[in-house]
């Protein structure tokens, strides 16, 4: 006798290909989002940004 239940033989990938691809569209378009953000003019010299052009030499 095994755990685990008996195993139906259910597509699961293939339903949710257009969600997987949807989620990798938005992490792309968030991703796009954030560095054009850190390297604009408001927020260029931010110290949180691991961009920030440093004053120091």
């Amino acid at each position: 006798m095994s755990i685990l239940p008996k195993k139906f033989p259910a597509p699961v990938a293939k339903p949710l290909g257009p969600f997987f691809a949807a989620g990798l569209v938005i992490l792309y378009g968030v991703n796009a989002a954030s560095n054009a953000m850190a390297n604009s003019a408001e927020f260029k010299n931010d110290p949180r940004n691991p961009n920030r052009q440093s004053t120091k030499h």
